[in-house]
């Protein structure tokens, strides 16, 4: 396998041609094939050029445009606005790996400038289901819940997005991006409440008591989740109860 090291010195040799940097990627992307190459994906969201990222992001080859999302994460850092549109359109996108670009990107934001990830990503708790999955996604990982702050924002959103999909109506469950979202939030509060504990389980205590029938499938993802035993296996035990109904019986 390739190491970030081996990638980042393989794009630091290529030619500054965008028709080099698209052959190198597709012959080392590891497509097709159950695992796109991620180190060569963070090599050139560092190192490319902002044309060549912007380029990327518009092709229709899904590793060069996953690429091109990832690094738009860092043109959003240096100040590019339209970066931020744009990544706001491929959380839509219909191609899942371009998506998982974009929550990269939103990460490398999160490292780099937490306000303006909450800004970007409170934007995009009221948006549609694809881009509510990318403000979850992008929020929810380990390395930025490092703060009080980023809990509460992020369980904030979490709120919001749970929130609205209790709000749509049933034919649109079965579609493509509520699944997605549904699926997200399926591990994306047992994240959140173990980085937080005291004011994560709370939270998720409320969410496990409502009727929808697809809340009930997030809370029962989440608690099937060894992150959160790990955090507080009393209180996740409790929450369990809640779940099941058994706690209202004792």
């Amino acid at each position: 396998m390739t190491t970030r090291h081996d990638a980042a010195q393989a794009v630091a040799a290529l030619p500054a041609q965008a028709a080099a940097w698209d052959a190198y990627l597709t012959a080392h992307s590891g497509l097709p094939g159950p695992r796109a190459n991620l180190e060569l994906l963070h090599a050139v969201a560092a190192a490319a050029t902002p044309q060549y990222l912007w380029h990327a992001a518009a092709s229709t080859d899904e590793y060069l445009a996953m690429c091109g999302a990832a690094g738009l994460g860092r043109l959003v850092v240096e100040g590019d606005a339209e970066a931020a549109v744009r990544l706001r359109e491929l959380a839509a996108d219909d191609r899942w790996r371009v998506r998982e670009g974009v929550a990269m990107a939103l990460q490398t934001l999160g490292d780099a400038d937490p306000a303006t990830l909450r800004t970007l990503t409170t934007a995009w708790a009221g948006d549609a289901p694809l881009v509510q999955r990318a403000a979850v996604a992008g929020l929810c990982e380990p390395r930025l819940l490092q703060t009080d702050d980023a809990v509460r924002h992020t369980l904030a959103v979490l709120d919001q997005v749970t929130t609205a999909l209790v709000a749509l109506p049933a034919p649109r469950r079965t579609e493509p991006g509520t699944r997605a979202l549904r699926k997200a939030l399926g591990y994306a509060w047992s994240v959140v409440v173990a980085a937080g504990p005291e004011v994560g389980f709370p939270r998720l205590e409320r969410w496990a008591t409502h009727p929808d029938a697809d809340v009930r499938w997030v809370v029962r993802e989440n608690l099937r989740k060894a992150r959160l035993g790990r955090a507080d296996a009393a209180r996740t035990a409790r929450l369990a109860d809640t779940f099941s109904g058994r706690a209202a019986a004792r």
